[in-house]
């Protein structure tokens, strides 16, 4: 047999795809009969029928259907590789490792990504979701190229860091709490009633609890348990108003109003990266693209207007 041409495939792909021989070769701009031919060929070489001619269009044949599967396959396979090759001599990184705080909405984080893979298509990714100083650490260990963090040394000589957004907080409890209430809260009174705090694991902050008023905690590894706990009216506690918007519409969780303290808390929010290795130009995408959506999100609670409530 001889070896099938990657143009064959791709005549073969258009046919199916275009439904006729003609409008194949208008498609491909070439005449007819090129197409016609390249299939034939192919047939011959493959020693099947790929497309059943005896009707006014050609229709594939169930060996022609299974082997479309795999002519697909093949020419992705080789666009994958001209796309690597194109980013290797353009300097684009072939792996890049990201770590992104917890408290960034998924929903933009997705969309981001969607647009960095039809961007950078020959790029590995690897994701990592961490919560406080969890991002700042893979960032500086090298496990990560960059990061989204809300935890950062502002001293720090080992890593670039870059403030992009502070996502809106606000206290809250389940409407079923003793704290839920029209009224104005005293400090005191919420100091004896369990609060919900996310801890810090890596241990990157243990001087710096941020809005812990009460005396008793508990302390959870990550933000969505805590949402759970707070739902369920295991205590009271600060959380990001976009992670609880929708639970804050339907009532699942209230905002409290605590007289002496800042209840509209901001977490600010970093772009970071290494100095001694800046990211190439899938990173430096990447991180851009993620600032527009950290910011775009704080837009949105910004619209909640949830401040005058406060």
């Amino acid at each position: 047999m001889k070896d099938i041409s990657l143009d064959q495939l791709l005549v073969f792909i258009n046919v199916s795809e275009h439904g006729s021989f003609s409008a194949a070769a208008r498609h491909l701009h070439r005449a007819q009969s090129a197409v016609s031919y390249a299939i034939a060929n192919l047939e011959e070489q493959l020693g099947l029928e790929l497309f059943d001619r005896s009707r006014r269009k050609p229709r594939l044949t169930p060996a022609g259907e299974a082997l479309l599967v795999d002519a697909r396959e093949v020419v992705e396979r080789v666009d994958l590789l001209s796309a690597r090759a194109r980013g290797f001599s353009e300097g684009i990184e072939p792996k890049l490792a990201v770590a992104v705080h917890m408290v960034f909405p998924l929903k933009l984080l997705v969309n981001v990504l969607n647009a960095f893979r039809e961007e950078f298509p020959s790029v590995s990714l690897v994701m990592h979701s961490e919560i406080l100083g969890g991002v700042t650490r893979l960032v500086e260990e090298g496990k990560c190229d960059i990061g989204i963090s809300s935890a950062i040394d502002p001293f720090s000589h080992t890593l670039t860091a870059e403030s992009i957004a502070s996502f809106p907080t606000l206290p809250v409890a389940s409407p079923d709490h003793p704290l839920a209430c029209d009224g104005e809260l005293d400090v005191g009174a919420v100091a004896k009633h369990t609060q919900i705090v996310v801890l810090d694991r890596y241990e990157t902050t243990p001087e710096r609890d941020f809005g812990v008023l009460s005396e008793h905690t508990w302390r959870v590894a990550d933000v969505h348990t805590k949402i759970a706990m707070l739902e369920g009216g295991l205590g009271w506690g600060h959380i990001p108003v976009h992670l609880v918007h929708e639970q804050l519409h339907r009532g699942a969780l209230v905002p409290l109003k605590i007289t002496g303290a800042e209840n509209l808390k901001k977490i600010p929010i970093y772009g970071i990266h290494r100095t001694s290795e800046p990211p190439g130009p899938a990173g430096r995408w990447l991180l851009e693209n993620l600032t527009l959506a950290a910011r775009e999100a704080v837009q949105s609670c910004q619209a909640m207007r949830y401040d005058d409530a406060l």
